[in-house]
């Protein structure tokens, strides 16, 4: 683990406390929980084609190698 630093206002550092507290946590659980909020993406892409197309192949029969190419399958060849 790293160690971060950072100063916080008189405000600031009460409204922390009063979080933790409310929560049953601690302020360093509370900041982790933070960070992993503000840049941890946790959304769906509408428009990604694996919610677009069905079959998800053209190809008619049993795909031997889907593990292998699964983005091929979905996405084209983008090479």
């Amino acid at each position: 683990m790293r160690v971060v630093q950072t100063e916080l206002t008189e405000t600031e550092h009460a409204l922390l406390v009063a979080y933790v507290k409310a929560h049953g946590t601690t302020i360093e659980d509370a900041v982790r929980e933070g960070i992993r909020r503000l840049t941890i993406r946790d959304e769906v892409d509408p428009d990604d084609p694996i919610f677009e197309i069905f079959p998800l192949t053209r190809a008619k029969g049993k795909l031997k190698n889907i593990s292998e190419e699964h983005d091929r399958y979905l996405y084209g060849d983008r090479r």
